[in-house]
């Protein structure tokens, strides 16, 4: 068996660029930066960059276009893919992540979720978790009670 997966969470570090294919279909492309924090050889604390370029199709790609932006994060699930062109004479390659599912980051989209198909974070908003789960950090109310140990039903 094998497995082509990428799991992704950084920040955009430009606006989704959206066009439309001979089909009609939207693709959006843009690139999300993430930081790696490891200690060199001589103990010093350095910060690794990296840039990945992404591909969205169709609702995905118009639902990324709509609310993010560059420096808002995004948690992207998809697959490695490698393009090939040919340019001036010269064949060029370009790597890229084509998205699967997606999940806006804290203070990106709409009340922090997003997705696709059977992304995190879609939820039925008609019971109290799928409620809570749309409001930002700053207003989830919590109960007043305290919890009693003896009420846990394990």
């Amino acid at each position: 068996m094998y497995l082509n997966k990428a799991f992704v969470y950084g920040n955009l570090t430009r606006d989704p660029e959206v066009r439309a294919l001979p089909s009609g279909q939207q693709v959006a492309s843009f690139s999300l930066a993430t930081n790696r924090t490891y200690k060199n050889k001589d103990g010093q604390k350095q910060e690794a960059t990296e840039y990945h370029n992404i591909v969205a199709f169709g609702r995905q790609a118009e639902v990324i276009a709509q609310y993010m932006k560059k420096g808002r994060p995004l948690f992207v699930e998809g697959r490695m893919q490698t393009r090939s062109w040919e340019s001036e004479g010269q064949k060029k390659y370009r790597s890229e992540i084509v998205v699967e599912n997606f999940q806006f980051g804290p203070g990106g989209g709409a009340g922090g979720m997003g997705g696709g198909q059977g992304a995190a974070g879609e939820g039925n908003q008609d019971t109290p978790a799928g409620k809570a789960a749309s409001l930002p950090a700053d207003e989830i109310q919590y109960p007043d009670e305290d919890i009693n140990p003896e009420d846990i039903p394990f």
